[in-house]
C-alpha cells in the first residue's frame, strides 16, 4: 500500500466511525492529514504504513467498546469459515500423534471416503513433501490440506498390517461444518440437541434433528447452550420461533444510529408444545441468551445452570477496501422484558476479558448466594410474573454449582500438556480392531466398556514419555472424571460427537438436573409450574 492509498484508507474509517449527524469536518481531516504526512516524510526511520493504519483502527475499536474488531483480510476466512457452514477440504479429522499425522475419522462420503483412507491411516507424504518426523503441528497439516473445490492433493499413507505405502489422488469438495455437534434419546420420551454455534446450516439441522427424535418418540426436549458462544442474529431469532407461538417478541435492538427494531414470532415452530430445558453457562454467549432470554421472558421452558456470559451487542461487519473488515457494533439488544443482557466494561477490556476468573474467584461458581443483582435489574416475566434479572448475562432459573473435579491442578495439566489426547490417540491406534470386535454397536460399548487400572497405567507411561509428573494421591482424586472422559473420547474416534456427548453428560450436573426435572418432576412447584406451559 502506498503513502496516498494508506491515508484515504485511515481518513475513510475514521470518518465513518462518527456518527451521520457528525461527520468529521475540514479541520479534523486536515489535522490528521497532517500528522500522517509528518510521520511519513520526517520521522526518523523509515515507516510501514500498512502497520501504522491497523495499529490506528484497532486501537479505535478498543476504545468503543470489547466487541468491535479489526479483522485483517487474511484472518477474514478463517473467521467467516465455522459460521458460513463449509469449507474445502479432503473431509478427514485428523491430529498429530508422535510426530505422524494419524487419521481418526473420514467424512462418510466425502472425498477420503470415495478413494478408501481409513481411520489409523498415517500420512507420509502430501505431495512430495515428507511430513512425518519433521514436527509438523496441526495448524501445518491444515494449511497443506486445504484448498480450492475442485483441486487436487496427493497423499501416501501408511496403513497398519501393510507392508507397503498406499498413494491416493483426492480432489477436495466442500466440507460441511456442523453446528449441532449431537443428538440423540434420552429415555423414551426426552430428547437431546446440543448446539455448538449459530450458523447458516443452523436452522436446517436443527429441524433434521427434531424430526428424527420426535419420530422416536420425543415429547421434551433438552437444548444444550453450555459454551456456545453465539453466531449469527438471525439464526437465533428463527431457533427462537421454533418455540414460541404467534405474535411474541423475540428481542428487540437499538442504538444511536439505529432505531428501534423489533422481531416477532410468525412462523409455525416444530417445537411450540413439549417441555423444554435450556443448559446454560458461563460460556453461552450472545445468540445463546437471546434464545435463552426470549425463552425465559416468556416462561416457556427452565433454564439451567450457571449465569450466562453477558454479551449483548449487537456487530455487523464492514469490508475495508484492502479485503480487510470490520465488525463494528451497532446496537444493543433487549430481551423480551426489556432486559439488557450486556455486562459492564467501564473498568477497561483487561478486567472485561478476566470477567469469568472474578466470578470463579468471588465463589459464583459454587454458590447462587454469590451474585447479587441491584434492584434497578429486577424484572418480571411476562406470563408467570416470576423475578428474572438483567444487566450481565440470563441467570438460570435453577443454578447448578460447576464439578471442580473437572478443574483439578492434575486434570488441567493432564490436557495442556496434552498427556490425555495423546493417551486416547495412542489406545486407539494400538487397540482398534479390538474395540471394533468386542464392540460392534455403541450400545454394547456403553454399557460393557471400561476403564481399567492397567490403562492408568498406560497413562502414566505416556506421561513420563511427555515428562509430566503425575501425583498418585491427585490422580486418585479426579479418576473417576478421567475414566468417562477417556470413554467418552473414545466413543467418539469409534462413532461420532452423539456418543461422546451420551457418556460425556453423565458427568454433567446440569444435564442430570435437567432428566431430573423432566423424568422425575424433581423440582419446587414454580420449576415444575414452567413447564406446564402448553
Amino acid at each position: 500500500m502506498n503513502k496516498v492509498c494508506g491515508l484515504l484508507l485511515i481518513l475513510s474509517f475514521f470518518a465513518f466511525c462518527r456518527p451521520v449527524s457528525a461527520q468529521i469536518n475540514d479541520e479534523q481531516t486536515y489535522k490528521m492529514v497532517q500528522f500522517l504526512n509528518y510521520v511519513n516524510n520526517y520521522y526518523v526511520d523509515s515507516t510501514n504504513n500498512n502497520k501504522i493504519v491497523e495499529t490506528a483502527i484497532r486501537n479505535v475499536l478498543k476504545e468503543l467498546d470489547p466487541h468491535s474488531v479489526y479483522v485483517s483480510k487474511d484472518d477474514v476466512r478463517a473467521l467467516n469459515e465455522p459460521l458460513e457452514g463449509n469449507f474445502d477440504g479432503i473431509g478427514i479429522q485428523y491430529n498429530v500423534l508422535f510426530d505422524t499425522i494419524l487419521i481418526l475419522s473420514v467424512v462418510p462420503n466425502g472425498p477420503s471416503d470415495k478413494v478408501g483412507l481409513m481411520p489409523g491411516d498415517r500420512i507420509m507424504k502430501i505431495g512430495t513433501e515428507n511430513v512425518a518426523g519433521i514436527g509438523i503441528n496441526t495448524q501445518g497439516v491444515r494449511t497443506r490440506l486445504l484448498g480450492k473445490k475442485g483441486s487436487r492433493i496427493s497423499l501416501s499413507v501408511k496403513r497398519r498390517g501393510l507392508n507397503r505405502i498406499l498413494d491416493f489422488d483426492i480432489e477436495r469438495e466442500s466440507i460441511t461444518i456442523h453446528s449441532i455437534e449431537a443428538s440423540y434419546m434420552v429415555d423414551e420420551q426426552v430428547g437431546y440437541i446440543k448446539l455448538d454455534k449459530f450458523s447458516a446450516n443452523t436452522l436446517r439441522e436443527f429441524d433434521e434433528a427434531v424430526k428424527r427424535l420426535q419420530k422416536q418418540g420425543m415429547k421434551s426436549m433438552i437444548l444444550d447452550l453450555e459454551g456456545n458462544g453465539g453466531g449469527y442474529l438471525n439464526v437465533a431469532i428463527d431457533l427462537a420461533d421454533r418455540f414460541l407461538d404467534d405474535d411474541k417478541m423475540i428481542l428487540y435492538t437499538e442504538g444511536t444510529n439505529s432505531p428501534r427494531s423489533n422481531f416477532i414470532s410468525h412462523l409455525k415452530g416444530n417445537f411450540e408444545k413439549g417441555n423444554l430445558v435450556l443448559l446454560i453457562d458461563e460460556g453461552s454467549a450472545s445468540a445463546s441468551e437471546i434464545l435463552s432470554g426470549a425463552i425465559q421472558d416468556w416462561d416457556r421452558g427452565l433454564i439451567i445452570g450457571r449465569r450466562s456470559f453477558g454479551k449483548g451487542l449487537v456487530q455487523r461487519p464492514f469490508m475495508l477496501n484492502d479485503g480487510s473488515l470490520i465488525r463494528l457494533t451497532v446496537a444493543r439488544y433487549y430481551t423480551p422484558t426489556g432486559r439488557l443482557i450486556q455486562k459492564s466494561y467501564n473498568k477497561g477490556i483487561a478486567e472485561y476479558k478476566n470477567d469469568i476468573n472474578t466470578r470463579y474467584l468471588k465463589g459464583e461458581m459454587i454458590s447462587k448466594d454469590s451474585i447479587h443483582f441491584i434492584d434497578s435489574l429486577r424484572y418480571l416475566t411476562l406470563k408467570k410474573k416470576r423475578l428474572v434479572y438483567g444487566g450481565g448475562g440470563i441467570m438460570p432459573d435453577i443454578f447448578v454449582p460447576i464439578d471442580t473435579t473437572k478443574y483439578s491442578s492434575l486434570y488441567k495439566e493432564l490436557h495442556s500438556k496434552n498427556v490425555i489426547n495423546t493417551f486416547v490417540l495412542s489406545f486407539i491406534d494400538r487397540n482398534r480392531e479390538a474395540l471394533v470386535l468386542n464392540y460392534p454397536d455403541f450400545k454394547i460399548f456403553k454399557e460393557k466398556f471400561s476403564i481399567s487400572d492397567d490403562h492408568f497405567n498406560y497413562l502414566l507411561q505416556i506421561a513420563s514419555k511427555l515428562n509430566v509428573q503425575v501425583d498418585l494421591a491427585e490422580l486418585d482424586k479426579c479418576k473417576d472424571q478421567m475414566k468417562i472422559q477417556f470413554k467418552a473420547l473414545i466413543a467418539r474416534d469409534l462413532w461420532d460427537m452423539s456418543e461422546y456427548y451420551e457418556i460425556i453428560n453423565s458427568r454433567n450436573n446440569s444435564y442430570c438436573k435437567a432428566i431430573e426435572v423432566l423424568t422425575n418432576k424433581k423440582g419446587s412447584p414454580k420449576e415444575l409450574d414452567i413447564l406446564s406451559y402448553n
